[in-house]
C-alpha cells in the first residue's frame, strides 16, 4: 500500500498496550474504496469500477496460546471489546453481539489452516467512516484476514480466494448478501489505478486513474438512513425476479430490448430495478475507454446518468445525496457527480478539474448546509492506493 498509516498504527498499538499490557508484534491494514461507477451491479454479475482509498482499517496484535481470541475496536465507545474461543469442528463460531465483532468472527471462521487456528489478541483502528458507503466492512474483513496470514505464514492463498473468503464472512456472519466488489478492491487495488471488476468471471483489469489536472472529490453527507438492512436484500430479490421473467441467469446477459419486450410481464418496480442494472452495466463498460482516453466529459456524463438512474429507477438515493450532486453540478469544470455505495446516505463522488476543487467544496458546503442543516465532509483523492498489506512491527 502506498502510504504507511503511521498514526493509526501508533494509536492502535498504544491501545493494545493499555488493554493487553504488552506490545503488538504484527500489523495489517486494508483500504476502503470509492466506486467510480457501477452501482448495484456486482450481485447481478455485472461490472464495477472502484479504486482504493487512503482511508484504511488497521489491525495490530500478536499470536497467543490461550485459545481465546480477544479484540478491541477503537471505532465505538460502548461495546468495544469482544472475545471468543478459537473455532473447532465441534464448536464452530456463532454470530452475536457486539455486532461489529461478527465481521471478525466471519473471517476467522473462513480462514482455513491445517490443524488448529492460533488464538490472538488484537486492536482495530480505522479512518474509514462507518456507514459512509466507502466500505468500512470490507476493509475490516480484509485487514483481519491479512492479520491472520501474518499469524499463520504457512497459509498460502490466492488474492481472489482471499477476497471470496472475506465476502463469505459478510454473507454468513453479518447477513449482508453483498457482491464481490468491496473485498476485491481492498485486496487487489494498486496505486494510481482504478480496478474494473467483472463480477461474473471474477477477472479484473487495472485502469490508469491519475491525472494532475483532474481530482476525484468524495463528499460525505454525514447521514445514514436506517433502511439499508431490508432494502438491500429486497433490491437483490427484485433483480432476480426480473432475470427469471426474462429467462436469463442474471441481468448481466439481458439487453434493454429484452427488458422492453417483457415489460408487460413484470410490475413497474421490478421493471425499473432491471432498467437501472442493465443500463448501469453498459455505462460501466463505456466508462473504461473514456477514462483510458482521458475523455472526462464522457466519463462525467456517465456518472451523472448513473446517479439519475439510482435515484429514479433503483430508488436508493435520498434528499441529502441529491443535494450534494445538484450542488456539485452547478460548479463550472465539474465533469460529473453521483452517489457512491449502497445508498440511503453516505457519500458522493465527483470528477472535477483540480483547479476548481476548492470552489466546488465551498459551493457544496454552502448549499448543503443551508438545505439540510448538516455539514458535509470532504476528501480529495489524488490517486488510488494499493490493497491490503501485512507487516511485522
Amino acid at each position: 500500500m502506498s502510504g504507511y498509516p503511521t498514526e493509526l498504527v501508533q494509536k492502535a498499538s498504544k491501545a493494545f498496550e493499555d488493554r493487553f499490557k504488552t506490545k503488538p508484534d504484527l500489523a495489517a491494514f486494508a483500504p476502503g474504496r470509492v466506486n467510480l461507477i457501477g452501482e448495484h451491479t456486482d450481485y447481478n454479475d455485472g461490472f464495477v469500477f472502484p479504486m482504493a482509498l487512503p482511508l484504511v482499517t488497521v489491525l495490530v496484535g500478536r499470536k497467543t496460546d490461550t485459545g481465546i481470541c480477544r479484540i478491541e475496536t477503537l471505532s465505538f465507545e460502548k461495546d468495544s471489546y469482544s472475545e471468543f474461543p478459537v473455532p473447532t469442528a465441534e464448536k464452530p463460531l456463532q454470530k452475536g453481539q457486539p455486532f461489529w465483532a461478527n465481521y471478525v468472527k466471519g473471517v476467522v471462521a473462513n480462514f482455513k489452516v491445517s490443524g488448529t487456528l492460533s488464538s490472538f489478541d488484537a486492536v482495530i483502528a480505522s479512518s474509514v467512516p462507518l456507514g459512509s458507503g466507502l466500505s468500512s466492512s470490507a476493509a475490516l474483513e480484509v485487514a483481519t484476514f491479512t492479520f491472520l496470514e501474518q499469524v499463520h505464514p504457512e497459509v498460502k492463498i490466492s488474492l481472489k480466494d482471499k477476497a471470496l473468503a472475506c465476502q463469505k464472512a459478510e454473507h454468513d456472519f453479518a447477513d449482508m448478501p453483498c457482491g464481490i466488489m468491496d473485498q476485491f478492491i481492498s485486496v487487489m487495488g494498486q496505486a494510481n489505478h482504478a480496478l474494473l471488476i467483472d463480477c461474473r468471471s471474477m477477472e479484473s483489469k487495472l485502469v490508469r486513474a491519475s491525472d494532475p489536472d483532474v481530482a476525484i472529490l468524495i463528499t460525505n453527507s454525514n447521514v445514514k438512513h436506517e433502511l439499508t438492512g431490508s432494502e438491500y436484500p429486497t433490491r437483490k430479490k427484485q433483480c432476480m425476479e426480473a432475470a427469471k421473467i426474462l429467462g436469463k441467469p442474471s441481468l448481466r446477459t439481458a439487453s434493454m430490448e429484452d427488458l422492453d419486450g417483457s415489460k408487460d410481464k413484470m410490475d413497474d418496480v421490478v421493471y425499473r430495478r432491471a432498467r437501472h442494472v442493465i443500463g448501469e452495466i453498459q455505462r460501466t463498460e463505456d466508462s473504461v475507454p473514456a477514462l483510458e482516453n482521458k475523455d472526462y466529459v464522457s466519463f462525467g456524463k456517465l456518472m451523472t446518468q448513473s446517479h439519475d438512474s439510482l435515484r429514479d429507477d433503483y430508488e436508493v438515493s435520498c434528499k441529502e445525496l441529491d443535494v450534494l450532486v445538484e450542488a456539485a453540478m452547478e460548479v463550472d469544470d465539474v465533469y460529473g457527480s453521483r452517489m457512491t455505495g449502497g445508498g440511503f446516505g453516505g457519500c458522493t463522488v465527483t470528477l472535477v478539474k483540480r483547479k476548481k476543487v476548492q470552489q466546488c467544496m465551498d459551493h457544496i458546503k454552502e448549499k448543503y448546509t443551508r438545505v439540510t442543516k448538516t455539514d458535509p465532509w470532504f476528501l480529495v483523492v489524488d490517486a488510488a492506493f494499493s490493497g491490503a498489506t501485512g507487516i511485522s512491527l
